[in-house]
């Protein structure tokens, strides 16, 4: 079976409605699909993240923060900008007395 993903980049305010992700659904039932992603730079809306909860296909719902948090952890489209040293002391270059 295959799965579907759909990205939408949205501004942090146009959330992600329930038409939008029924539509979704829709699209994996039409594809013979029971797994999808979907993925917004926004937000979902509260109806939206009911919905899905309702579904009997397994769909994940990954919005702004989430993605941000993924693609640091992952490395995927961000950069070091700045790195800090932390230091302890190493109790093994003091000999014991």
């Amino acid at each position: 079976m295959p799965s579907i993903i759909q990205a939408k980049r949205y501004a942090p305010e146009n959330r992600i409605g329930r038409e939008a992700v029924q539509a979704f659904v829709g699209s994996l039932t039409g594809e013979d699909a029971t797994k999808g992603v979907f993925v917004t730079t926004s937000d979902f809306s509260r109806h939206a993240v009911e919905f899905v909860q309702r579904v009997q296909h397994r769909i994940v719902l990954i919005n702004g923060e989430r993605l941000a948090r993924l693609m640091i952890a992952h490395d995927v489209g961000v950069r070091a900008v700045r790195t800090y040293v932390v230091r302890e002391v190493d109790e093994n270059y003091f000999p014991d007395e």
